[in-house]
């Protein structure tokens, strides 16, 4: 068994926290083929994997929950699976070098098992657990939001924005209407073109957006959209408000 002060200082510089209990930390390192194959060690990992899963669950859930009042649940649901799945967990558990920590059996180890997606996510799982035991939900939300905070912006920017689009849809759908996008204006060399979308809406232009890509223009001409349509309808309210008087 390895020494657990040594992995503990390493542990810590690569994952931003240092256990108390060593023996919750070396649970959550041990994988069941390690375990399987000592017979001085009394436990794998798969329980705090359990618990790790609804605790990772929780954290994602409540920060984007945080974030913005008028997201639906599909939308909230659809942001919390884009990071809560075994691809994004593996990915997570790269960025922290976690792989040589993990205690692996001899055929698993010899197999690759250090880079298998299954093994890293259900680590970090596990390790998310043993933080969560180890301190309290406040501290292991801010170690694990730590982790997660480049690809939650990059769920906000590509996402957040796409969801623009199906609102926008969803609005002109509830007065018989749809949006067209059309591209008015291409610059800048080919290796860093800009674009320039339009949203026509019942032949009238609502509003426009750039980006380097149609995609991300489009994304931009939607939020504008909405935005446009806001301004209408307060307008409109203002307007009625006056005549009421």
């Amino acid at each position: 068994m390895p020494n657990p002060e040594e992995i503990r200082d390493e542990l810590e510089r690569c994952i931003g926290y240092s256990f108390k209990n060593m023996d919750l930390m070396m649970e959550a390192l041990t994988h069941k083929s390690y375990f399987n194959e000592q017979s001085d060690v009394s436990c794998h990992n798969e329980r705090l994997e359990f618990l790790g899963d609804a605790v990772l669950d929780l954290i994602i859930s409540h920060k984007f929950m945080s974030m913005a009042d008028r997201w639906s649940e599909g939308t909230l649901t659809r942001y919390r699976a884009s990071l809560v799945n075994e691809d994004t967990l593996a990915k997570v558990a790269a960025n922290l070098n976690l792989g040589p920590f993990i205690l692996l059996g001899r055929g698993e180890d010899k197999n690759n098992g250090r880079q298998k997606p299954s093994i890293l996510s259900d680590c970090v799982e596990a390790v998310v657990g043993a933080i969560f035991q180890d301190s309290d939900f406040y501290t292991c939300d801010a170690v694990v939001l730590a982790w997660f905070e480049e690809m939650i912006a990059e769920v906000i920017e590509g996402e957040g924005m796409a969801d623009a689009k199906t609102q926008l849809q969803q609005q002109l759908q509830a007065q018989n209407l749809a949006p067209a996008y059309r591209t008015v204006g291409i610059s800048g060399p080919d290796h860093d073109r800009t674009y320039e979308m339009e949203i026509v809406v019942d032949g009238k232009s609502l509003s426009r957006g750039c980006g380097k890509s149609k995609k991300e223009a489009e994304k931009q001409a939607a939020q504008n959209g909405l935005e446009a349509l806001r301004a209408e309808d307060n307008a409109a309210g203002q307007e009625s408000a006056g005549e009421g008087q």
